[in-house]
């Protein structure tokens, strides 16, 4: 998607060739004119998928899949990264490493939100190894319910998840594919 390369290209900052920033519009601060642009697109990809929810993982993907719920009409659900006070202890669970942040955690979703009748599509900011996807994959199996792809706003493709992802038969689609990044190079798309 052009509009989402060039925003990049603008305002996006490459701190290594593994580190893309870009907390000025996607994931600290939101543009969300342009991010209901990304939803719109996510929607006309998926929207014969019969999407009966949207599954994240806190938190930059939330913003994100608040703006895609609206045009498939569709609640939202998040995995939660702790554990609070009022959360049933009725839920299915698992582990995440997060590569981002350097550490493992075990996210969570209620057995209320999610049942074998849903036909989820999967939002998230950033594909790199796809460790996030494999985890929102394995708590949808969990439930018994049947994930209809994924709706990733910037992959970087040279870490190959969504390349596991896809070879495991899911339906990725990436907004923004990047082939390398530098600090004295910037960002790389993939044609």
């Amino acid at each position: 998607m052009k509009l989402l390369e060039e925003r990049i290209k603008k305002d996006g900052e490459v701190l290594s060739s593994d580190v893309l920033h870009v907390d000025s519009f996607l994931n600290h601060q939101i543009d969300v004119a342009l991010i209901s642009e990304l939803a719109r697109e996510w929607y006309e990809h998926f929207k014969d998928a019969h999407v009966t929810k949207i599954l994240t993982i806190e938190a930059s993907g939330i913003g994100l899949a608040c703006i895609a719920a609206q045009y498939f009409k569709v609640p939202v659900v998040y995995a939660k990264k702790s554990r609070s006070s009022s959360m049933s202890r009725d839920v299915y669970s698992t582990r995440v490493v997060s590569y981002t942040h350097g550490q493992s955690y075990e996210v969570r979703v209620s057995k209320k939100y999610i049942s074998k009748d849903d036909k989820i599509l999967l939002i998230d900011d950033f594909l790199a190894h796809g460790s996030a996807l494999k985890v929102l994959i394995n708590l949808t199996e969990m439930a018994g319910a049947k994930v209809v792809g994924a709706g990733i706003a910037i992959e970087k493709a040279y870490q190959m998840g969504g390349k596991n992802i896809r070879d495991m038969g899911y339906d990725v689609y990436s907004l923004a594919r990047i082939k390398a990044m530098s600090t004295d190079g910037g960002v790389v798309f993939e044609d």
